[in-house]
């Protein structure tokens, strides 16, 4: 970095000038900038979760995670436990949010649905993610017939019925397992990420930095590793989301309609003996007001959270939304249509007059 300093001070020789260029090193040693690392890359990628919308989505998220995991300790029965002294109860001291048709605690029951439910909408997620990012960045990436073959890969599977395919599947077992009908969702719900991600990997491809990469001979697995990925990082997590909504909406409807056996608990199974038994005609609510509840909320977790994300990537809702917490600072009503004018202080007037 080069500096001009003018010395008017100090007494000089004829014909000097009373400049001079100072060469001053740069922020790193050597002279040269620091380029930034793998991991700053990754932490800056991950700032789309520092907004209020994807903090509140995360925390409910985090909620029903944690009441997966420590299901076993949080139930105060076993979901399967028959109390014939207690059949269609409201709720109560004893059972919080009432009993079924057999003396079942409905409480007990959708805390050990939650499990599946987490389990089957990230095991989905993963799969379908991992899938796009291979094919999404490789078939925009490369050239010629190898990116055309991947794209016809994607196009047929955004065309494969999910609900009909799963039907067949599950049909094939007695009692299929959660990672099985989590396998199947994943497997056809990669496309649309797929199809993003390729249309984001082309523009990339001829950004000069990945220009810079291949020129100085980085191989492929470094180029798409440290160079695209970390600038790819907002879309695959609005496409993780996605997939989690997509995985649990289809687990919860395929229980309900009786695909999935109903020994195996997840809010959707709850749902499905609600209505068998009649619950929905007799105003039995705290039965199947419960998991559908439990269903809304994390809709709104995950809706949340790509909102933050859709806010981070969007530089228009991005500076509207930094725009409407300014003037809440101010104390400025964000919804007015017109422009409120601060009166001057009498002070300023005074000293104008």
């Amino acid at each position: 970095m080069e500096t001009i300093v003018t010395d008017t001070t100090s007494p000089r020789a004829a014909n000097t000038p009373a400049t001079a260029t100072v060469r001053r090193p740069g922020p790193a040693a050597g002279g040269t900038p620091t380029r930034p690392t793998f991991w700053t890359r990754l932490g800056s990628a991950f700032a789309m979760f520092r907004n209020r919308k994807s903090v509140a989505g995360l925390v409910i998220l985090g909620f029903f995670v944690l009441v997966a995991i420590f299901a076993d300790v949080l139930a105060p029965y076993s979901p399967t436990k028959v109390d014939n002294t207690a059949r269609f109860q409201p709720p109560s001291a004893a059972h919080w949010l009432g009993t079924t048709h057999i003396g079942e605690d409905v409480l007990s029951q959708v805390i050990h649905g939650t499990r599946g439910v987490i389990v089957v909408g990230f095991l989905a997620a993963i799969i379908a993610t991992v899938i796009a990012i291979v094919v999404g960045v490789m078939s925009g990436y490369l050239r010629g017939w190898r990116s055309e073959g991947l794209s016809a890969l994607t196009n047929v599977f955004l065309v494969i019925p999910g609900i009909p395919l799963i039907i067949i599947v599950a049909s094939m077992f007695e009692d299929p397992p959660l990672i099985l009908i989590a396998g199947v969702l994943g497997l056809i719900g990669w496309a649309w990420g797929a199809r993003v991600l390729r249309a984001q990997t082309m523009s990339l491809r001829s950004r000069d930095f990945v220009q810079a990469a291949r020129a100085n001979g980085e191989p492929l697995r470094r180029i798409i590793t440290v160079e695209m990925l970390p600038n790819l990082m907002a879309l695959i997590a609005a496409s993780f989301v996605g997939t989690v909504t997509a995985a649990i909406i289809g687990l919860t409807t395929l229980s309900y309609i009786g695909i999935i056996p109903v020994t195996t608990y997840n809010w959707g199974t709850i749902l499905n003996w609600a209505s068998a038994q009649g619950a929905f005609r007799q105003g039995q609510w705290w039965w199947y007001v419960p998991p559908g509840l439990c269903i809304a909320a994390i809709g709104v977790a995950l809706s949340l959270i790509n909102f933050g994300i859709d806010e981070y990537v969007n530089p228009r809702l991005r500076s509207a939304g930094e725009r409407a917490r300014a003037l809440k600072k101010k104390g400025m009503n964000v919804n007015d249509t017109v422009t409120a004018v601060r009166p001057e202080p009498a002070t300023s007037r005074q000293e104008n007059q």
